[in-house]
């Protein structure tokens, strides 16, 4: 496993969070898999650059100031984990779909922020990142967010949030 491998995988995450989303063609193959894309908007389901950067814009929509702080990396064979910390500000609706692509919820913007633990699983070819899952603390960026436990204000604010990403999806 060669340094510049571990590269791409942090490249790839420095970019998806605040990078130009061209140079992902840099670090990411052509046929690579984002294996967390499954609750994300259908454009981030594809493969390669295009659909990284669908996830990219997706999270950026959501979170303002988005980083990754790497705390350590593990190479072994063709896969590398990286340990991180994600920080970032709640500025827009969080958005999370089905199955189907159908809007499944939608968090409206709470202005916080929030600092959670991370790991991220690379698979590497051709000195690509080829595969990416994750291991994350969902549970306490939502706690941090104020998403959980949700007051009765919060829980209609996102009844509305979920109308308005159901018919912005339709357009």
């Amino acid at each position: 496993m060669h340094t510049i491998d571990t590269d791409a995988c942090i490249r790839s995450m420095t970019i998806m969070a605040s990078g130009d989303l061209d140079d992902l063609t840099e670090v990411v193959h052509p046929q690579a898999v984002n294996r967390e894309a499954k609750d994300e908007p259908p454009a981030c389901r594809g493969q390669g650059p295009a659909a990284f950067a669908a996830t990219a814009r997706w999270l950026r929509a959501a979170f303002a100031d988005l980083s990754f702080e790497v705390h350590d990396t593990v190479a072994g064979g063709d896969l590398i984990a990286v340990h991180c910390t994600m920080s970032g500000r709640h500025v827009g609706p969080f958005v999370a779909y089905d199955e189907h692509g159908e809007v499944a919820q939608a968090v409206p913007p709470t202005g916080r922020t929030f600092a959670i633990t991370q790991t991220h699983w690379f698979r590497i070819a051709d000195g690509q990142v080829a595969e990416h899952w994750a291991n994350r603390d969902d549970l306490g960026m939502a706690t941090q967010l104020g998403w959980v436990p949700p007051t009765p204000a919060f829980l209609w604010r996102m009844a509305r949030a979920k109308r308005h990403a159901r018919r912005t999806a339709t357009r």
